[in-house]
């Protein structure tokens, strides 16, 4: 089979589309036949080295990457055999080899991808679809609510912003450059605006005609997530859940008796059912249209483009890799 296997860690250039030797299922698990592999931002710190929720890989060559969807091929010992040929996605966990052709993992991580949900869909929901839900478990949204969402362009604030509404909230999506409004618009809220524009905060106020935010669903971070939050009122809340930017901002002394909370893996993991019954309503979500992940495609053998982009912000959405 072909997979993407970094060497050294650095740049993206390192990663390397090459032949390997197939992966044997062990007992309890299955071989699935790849057909969307999910990127994410913690690759590309991992492939550099620097440690994060996840350590650095300590053995290199390694093929990275932790979600994927596909069919499954063949079976370790002892595993059901009613898993063999069946369209199935999962997160690998803290194991990695999701950039190939084949990937092997537990069958008690399997979900079978519901009828009519493309595979590149499955693999947005299984990692950022659990996560969005996640957050929203912390702070629902309600009509009665003026939602920020930071990064609404990138696949976790897509839904964020498809979830508000569903909720009858009213949604200000930020995102940078008039590509990314312009989808951000089109994707349901209510204000797309450009956070990289001078004075943008003044422009959300004007055309909220001064009603407060009431709730910033923040993995940004930095000066922009300070601005979101600054746009709330009394008793706002302040959902902290990453700092893709320049790092977490100070926000905490612009809310009014209300709440600055993270909420990062660890908590959610402690709630009713844990990842694993997130994961399972987010597959839900998206079979029934009510949550519709944005996806951004490359060919696996583009692995290094696709790490590039990402760390440019030149995607939109979930980045997937297809073989």
């Amino acid at each position: 089979m072909h997979a993407v296997r970094l060497h050294a860690f650095g740049p993206a250039e390192n990663l390397i589309h090459e032949e390997v030797a197939d992966p044997v299922p062990g007992p309890g698990q299955v071989r699935v036949a790849v057909a969307a592999a999910g990127v994410h931002l913690l690759d590309a710190a991992l492939r550099e080295g620097h440690p994060g929720p996840l350590p650095a890989p300590p053995v290199l060559p390694t093929v990275p990457g932790r979600e994927i969807a596909g069919t499954v091929d063949a079976l370790g010992a002892g595993t059901d055999a009613g898993w063999l040929g069946r369209r199935v996605v999962a997160h690998l966990g803290t194991v990695p080899g999701g950039y190939a052709e084949l990937a092997v993992t537990a069958a008690d991580r399997l979900h079978e991808i519901p009828e009519g949900l493309d595979p590149a869909a499955a693999v947005a929901m299984i990692g950022t679809g659990r996560t969005a839900l996640g957050i929203t478990g912390f702070a629902e949204p309600g009509p009665d609510d003026v939602v920020v969402v930071p990064a609404a362009a990138g696949g976790i604030g897509t839904l964020l912003v498809q979830y508000a509404k569903n909720a009858g909230a009213t949604v200000v999506g930020l995102a940078g450059g008039a590509d990314k409004t312009a989808r951000v618009h089109a994707n349901g809220a209510d204000l797309a605006v450009d956070y990289t524009a001078p004075g943008w905060p003044a422009e959300v106020r004007a055309r909220l005609a001064g009603r407060p935010a009431t709730l910033v669903y923040d993995g940004v971070g930095g000066t922009v997530a300070e601005e979101a939050v600054a746009l709330l009122g009394p008793g706002g809340r302040h959902l902290l859940f990453g700092w893709s930017a320049e790092g977490v901002g100070t926000g905490r002394g612009h809310v009014v008796d209300g709440l600055t909370e993270s909420v990062l893996g660890p908590r959610m993991l402690r709630r009713a059912g844990g990842l694993r019954a997130l994961e399972r309503r987010a597959l839900d979500e998206a079979a029934r249209g009510r949550l519709r992940p944005a996806v951004t495609r490359f060919p696996l053998a583009e692995a290094a483009a696709a790490h590039r982009a990402l760390e440019n912000r030149r995607t939109t959405g979930k980045v997937v890799l297809e073989p």
